[in-house]
């Protein structure tokens, strides 16, 4: 990791607090004067290469904590809110959000908690939902957007639930993970049977009774298996785990639940060190780790977002599900590419033309415009209903990195990634995205000048300066 102008004065200050220290105290251990830490901690100093090692040898500090993800991911989503037409007259310089996410990620996190209050209520009014008449009409966010943000906050590992998945599956024996959760089960009384239904899962708890579809895929019955596990027999973990987040209602409190639940199957089914090993040895294959590992493309791929164990991190993923309208219905980024919280993705991105081939894979290099460069692997994913007449679900995904990580990629294999013309310039949302000369444009950018001119219409009916 580079070391040169880390400024990460809210972590520091964080892992002191955290500490119980005082100033004096943290300063003495890490080996600085407390003037220089004091400076640090307010971001008028870089963190040190003295600091850097005394916090790994003196607390066993993870030092890649102390990049800038969280961030990245703070500024990337003011940038969004500042999007909005009610900001149209106070344009923030990138500068001062970049400032605001380093020095004060809490009053950024209140920002952002304002302007989806602001927004909820707003779309309320618009759709004639009955605000004003109603006793629930509060200015909460909704139980999904406070579930999505939770993970989105934590990196998307939970570090105890995924070890405890990790323990659990050490004691599988050599018939593998699947009949290791069913003697689990059973020998807690609860019976497992197949029929053949529409509804995938159904627990009875006065039966004590599990029914899973025999239409579904084996991966499928194998991931809900370990689900139903995970309520039953993690319940108090994953009850510790929620009361640390305290959601604001109920119904996000059970929609977190059955996210940890799948945090656990998925960690079950794929346990870290093992994976993580798989995982550099096939070069990342998908397709070779779904075989391995008895799970389907779309649970590695997301699988692998989520390896960022501190001091056993694997490669920073990015993974994206959309729909075919292009709605993000699942988001999670390890790097600086961050998505935009409402609304699609960037119609650029080979995501979208993954539904044109169904059952292949799709590379892309790209750029965003903050000169970063990415490649991104795109594929569908068909959900069929498992009869004649029953709908089919479609949805693609995406799973990409830095470059500079391609070569532990199978799939950069005969890239050119050398040629900075073979990098096709991509964006996160039109309204923050500055380039000006994109074709596909929506929206004007909110940080640009626009000039209109009636004698002429180019690809735009607009340019922008």
């Amino acid at each position: 990791m580079a070391l040169q102008k880390l400024y990460a004065g809210a972590k520091l200050r964080e892992t002191r607090q955290r500490l119980g220290l005082t100033q004096k105290d943290f300063a003495a251990k890490l080996g600085v004067s407390l003037p220089y830490l004091n400076q640090m901690e307010n971001n008028n100093r870089p963190v040190s290469t003295t600091v850097v090692l005394a916090l790994a040898q003196e607390f066993g500090f993870d030092v890649t904590e102390l990049s800038t993800g969280d961030s990245e991911r703070l500024v990337s989503d003011m940038r969004e809110a500042m999007a909005d037409p009610v900001f149209a007259e106070h344009s923030t310089p990138l500068a001062d959000l970049r400032l605001t996410a380093s020095n004060a990620p809490a009053l950024a996190r209140a920002f952002l908690d304002l302007h989806r209050a602001y927004r909820q209520t707003h779309e309320r009014l618009a759709s004639l939902d009955e605000a004003l008449g109603r006793e629930d009409a509060r200015t909460q966010p909704s139980p999904w957007d406070e579930v999505r943000d939770f993970f989105h906050y934590c990196d998307n590992y939970i570090d105890a639930v995924d070890r405890a998945a990790e323990h659990f599956a050490s004691q599988a024996g050599s018939d593998g993970i699947r009949p290791h959760a069913l003697r689990t089960l059973e020998g807690s009384g609860v019976s497992v049977s197949f029929h053949d239904a529409s509804r995938i899962r159904h627990y009875d708890p006065a039966q004590r009774h599990l029914t899973l579809s025999a239409r579904a895929s084996p991966e499928t019955q194998g991931f809900q298996l370990l689900l139903q596990l995970a309520l039953l027999k993690q319940e108090a973990l994953l009850d510790a785990t929620l009361d640390l987040a305290r959601f604001q209602s109920d119904q996000a409190r059970a929609i977190a639940k059955i996210g940890l639940a799948n945090f656990f199957a998925g960690a079950a089914l794929m346990p870290y060190t093992a994976f993580l090993a798989a995982a550099r040895d096939a070069r990342h294959d998908l397709e070779v780790l779904a075989h391995r590992f008895g799970a389907s493309i779309e649970q590695v791929a997301h699988r692998l977002s989520t390896l960022q164990r501190p001091g056993a991190k694997g490669i920073p993923f990015f993974f994206v599900r959309v729909d075919q309208a292009g709605t993000i219905t699942k988001r999670h980024s390890a790097t600086r590419l961050q998505f935009a919280r409402f609304g699609g993705a960037c119609p650029l991105w080979n995501v979208h033309r993954a539904f044109e081939t169904p059952g292949r894979f799709l590379r892309q290099l790209a750029e965003t415009p903050d000169g970063v460069r990415y490649i991104s692997l795109a594929r569908d994913v068909s959900k069929p209903g498992g009869s004649f007449g029953a709908p089919t679900r479609r949805f693609a995904i995406a799973l990409g990195c830095e470059v500079r990580h391609a070569a532990d990629l199978v799939y950069a294999d005969d890239l050119d990634l050398a040629n900075p013309r073979a990098f096709e310039p991509i964006g996160i949302s039109c309204r923050i995205c500055e380039r000006k000369d994109c074709h596909q444009r929506s929206v004007p950018p909110l940080e640009r000048r626009l000039t209109i001119n009636t004698d002429e219409r180019g690809v735009l009916p607009y340019s922008v300066d």
